[in-house]
């Protein structure tokens, strides 16, 4: 007797999709957002000589920066996990 999975019994492919597209969507608008806000504080504190501010920002522009480019990573992770997930047939 041969056990296989039933790729059947899980649905909603393309809702994930949708749903995790848009979150993270949401996530990279909000960092490119951080971002600018950083950056700006970064230089007014520079040059109004706070070096603790602007040593703050410049951490809050990498956190930003991070998590941007995880949120992109996380899309193209996803898309190639639904691939995947189609092609798989059982035997």
């Amino acid at each position: 007797m041969d056990v296989f999975p039933d790729f059947g019994a899980v649905g909603g492919a393309l809702e994930l999709k949708s749903v995790v597209g848009a979150l993270l969507t949401f996530v990279l608008i909000i960092a490119v957002l951080m971002m600018i806000t950083s950056g700006v504080t970064w230089a007014l504190a520079s040059v109004h000589g706070n070096h603790h501010m602007a040593t703050r920002a410049r951490v809050g522009l990498l956190v930003a920066c991070g998590a941007a480019a995880l949120a992109g990573a996380g899309v193209a992770w996803v898309n190639f996990l639904l691939g995947v997930g189609s092609t798989l047939t059982a035997r």
